[in-house]
């Protein structure tokens, strides 16, 4: 993960201490955005260049997508 830049690095660990690192598990950008506490834009923003770069794993839902990481820090 040393290509991550320090945001990139609180979202991905915010996702793990929300236990979201297996697909079963899943959190959505509000539930990032209030453990982290950094603007909504921020975190989706953020989110998506994870996904893209293979991070993390998004997942379409009705209501809202969900994240979890893929590769573990």
């Amino acid at each position: 993960m040393a290509d991550l830049n320090e945001v990139e690095k609180l979202i991905v660990k915010t996702l793990q201490e929300l236990g979201a690192t297996k697909p079963e598990v899943l959190k959505t950008a509000d539930d990032v955005m209030k453990k982290c506490n950094r603007p909504k834009s921020m975190v989706t923003n953020t989110l998506t260049n994870l996904a893209n770069k293979g991070v993390i794993k998004r997942v379409a839902r009705e209501k809202a997508s969900g994240y979890f990481v893929l590769q573990q820090a």
